[in-house]
């Protein structure tokens, strides 16, 4: 059986990546910005209502598990058999932006709400900015 040119089977790879890649959007490596849209109201009723395009942080960070030390198995009491170590991809500034709002007729308001400004990889955490 004749084998493939290296031409050919380069072709070949580049095909299926352009296909793989096809219908949505290729995993970006790391923590980075992301926009979405917000659609902000003034009340539960919407009386004024506005949309803005905020930022979040999305993404992959790195994480990884062994077994733990003797000394900390010890030190735990032959409890702490494993070790994670991990981060998440996080805020790490914030930044205000004006949403404008628009109630019916010439009213008008403006409200700020915050958006990422930047992102990073840092010590995942339970929070509520």
């Amino acid at each position: 059986m004749p084998m493939a040119s290296p031409q050919t089977l380069l072709l070949c790879l580049l095909v299926l990546a352009v296909i793989e890649g096809q219908g949505r959007q290729a995993a970006i490596p790391g923590c980075h910005l992301h926009p979405f849209n917000v659609t902000v109201r003034s009340d539960r009723k919407g009386t004024c209502q506005g949309s803005h395009v905020a930022q979040a942080c999305v993404g992959h960070c790195e994480s990884s598990a062994f077994p733990s030390r003797y000394s900390v198995l010890v030190a735990s009491g032959y409890r702490h058999n494993i070790t994670s170590v991990s981060q998440c991809c996080t805020i790490s500034t914030l930044r205000k932006v004006k949403v404008h709002l628009h109630c019916g007729g010439d009213r008008r308001e403006e409200l700020e709400i915050f958006t990422a400004r930047a992102c990073q990889c840092d010590m995942c955490r339970l929070s509520r900015y």
